[in-house]
């Protein structure tokens, strides 16, 4: 394979590792972005070329196919919230994306669905079913690669079962964990997707991809335990946990938000496995064979101990990611802000403190009254938002987009400056601001927390919270230099773990 290849989706789990795979065989990459500055940071970033736009912009889709040998579709609304018409604008978009590949002489489509077990299929996998049937109308040959759970490091269906084995030792759960799947490493997916560009011309169907291994959602929950050196958990399956509620308790016990949760647990309600093996016809197998679902994660576990993490699943932003500008920013239309200021000044050099700012959050915490911060996470979780344990990607080094917990980075100016954007649900917008100066005797810390309210329950909002961010955030900045100046950025002291504020 070689020429231009079109990518969308190439900010989420599964773009954001196939593109640097492309680029290494020689391909040049074009990528569609609504927000081209989310790629300033990613390795590979400088070595594509960048369409902004949505996939709902029909212009937009026909400069990104225009002159393209291959495009590439790896967008879904798995993570769309349950009131939105997802399945119309997954539509649209798939039209939109068909037309404009037919109209610029596009020679394939891939696209990466989900394995279909031929009835009761859920709104989601019936969307991307559907998705699947007007690309491959598009009258442009069309590779439909169906997978069913993805295992690698950062993955929703990895780190689902990751969370829900390390936490509870007995697992009551519904019945749905004796079904059958058949999971699929992430290396083998990219192996597929890849080969699946140069599939004759006329070959124009779906593919069924699949790992070696038939497991139960049980099992695999027991073999992660295995590869990681836990006991394994007792499962106890109930008739009475019903899809909704087993989707409440993921959204509770894991960093899976609500939204992500009900997709998941929906696509388990039959046996997920591959019912046909016609890819091994036309693409050979990865060398050394397929990855079992045990050296998956193993694999998976080795990456995040390492902190190679490329990709995770909250890797893409939400399709209603909020774009507006900060209070301060030029373009600011006016309007009621509330802020809280706090400022330090350090003996540690500039970079010293950097360190621990770009390293907040995750494992390393956030430098104060951590139970304020566990509670806050969990009443976001139950009213269905991402809460506190998405973690991060890498412990020591953020990139521009990236989820943190329940924010999202903004601004990023290495040694200077870290913004992040609340995704949290709040009545209002919220923001948390840390800069760095240097100074003659060392550097000075500023920390400003942003909040733009909605209407009354926003004010009522700030008011309730304020007698605690007068704690936090005032401990949060004398800690934050105070770690900086005993050289312990990463793991916080004894003195940071105390329950004092």
């Amino acid at each position: 394979m070689s020429g231009l290849i079109a990518v969308t989706g190439a900010t989420g789990y599964i773009g954001g590792r196939l593109v640097p795979r492309l680029l290494a065989a020689g391909n040049r990459v074009r990528v569609l972005t609504r927000d081209s500055s989310k790629l300033r940071d990613v390795p590979w970033g400088e070595d594509v070329e960048v369409v902004t736009g949505s996939l709902d912009d029909t212009a937009a889709a026909a400069a990104l196919c225009q002159g393209a040998d291959v495009v590439y579709y790896l967008v879904h609304s798995m993570g769309a919230h349950a009131g939105e018409d997802f399945p119309a604008r997954e539509r649209a978009c798939a039209e939109t994306l068909g037309h404009a590949a037919h109209d610029a002489g596009v020679r394939r489509i891939v696209y990466l669905s989900g394995l279909n077990p031929g009835s009761g299929l859920s709104r989601h996998l019936g969307s991307r079913a559907e998705v699947g049937r007007i690309l491959g109308q598009s009258g442009v040959p069309t590779a439909i690669l169906q997978a069913g759970l993805v295992i690698g490091s950062g993955s929703a269906s990895f780190e689902m079962v990751r969370h829900l084995t390390d936490i509870l030792p007995v697992m009551p759960a519904p019945r749905w964990v004796l079904n059958r799947v058949q999971p699929i490493a992430v290396r083998d997916a990219l192996h597929y997707l890849e080969a699946a560009a140069d599939l004759p011309q006329h070959v124009s169907r779906a593919f069924d991809i699949g790992g070696p291994d038939v497991l139960t959602y049980a099992d695999m929950m027991r073999g992660y335990a295995r590869a990681a050196g836990l006991r394994a958990p007792l499962i106890i399956a109930l008739p009475v946990l019903t899809p909704w509620l087993a989707a409440q308790w993921v959204n509770l016990v894991t960093p899976i938000p609500r939204s992500l949760a009900v997709p998941l647990v929906e696509s388990l309600q039959n046996d997920c496995v591959v019912r046909e093996h016609d890819i091994d016809e036309l693409v050979p197998r990865p060398a050394g064979g397929l990855t079992g679902y045990r050296r998956a994660v193993e694999l998976a576990l080795g990456k995040i101990a390492r902190g190679e993490v490329e990709t995770t699943w909250a890797s893409s932003s939400p399709l209603d990611a909020p774009s507006d500008p900060l209070p301060s920013d030029p373009d600011w239309s006016g309007g009621t802000v509330f802020t809280d200021l706090r400022t330090e000044t350090s003996t540690a050099r500039p970079s010293q403190l950097w360190d621990v700012v770009e390293g907040i959050g995750g494992e390393n915490g956030w430098y104060s009254f951590p139970l304020a911060w566990a509670v806050r996470g969990w009443i976001d979780k139950l009213a269905g938002g991402v809460g506190l344990r998405r973690g991060r990607r890498n412990p020591h080094r953020l990139q521009l987009g990236e989820a943190l917990d329940w924010w999202r980075v903004e601004a990023l100016e290495p040694g200077r400056l870290l913004r992040l954007r609340a995704e949290m649900r709040v009545p209002g917008r919220a923001w948390l601001e840390m800069s760095v100066e240097p100074r003659p005797e060392g550097s000075a810390y500023a920390q400003r927390a942003v909040f733009v309210p909605h209407g009354l329950a926003g004010r009522l909002y700030w008011l309730a919270v304020l007698p605690f961010h007068g704690v936090i955030f005032r401990g949060m900045a004398s800690r934050i230099t105070a770690a900086a100046e005993t050289g312990a950025p990463y793991a916080q002291a004894a003195y940071l773990r105390k329950d004092l504020p």
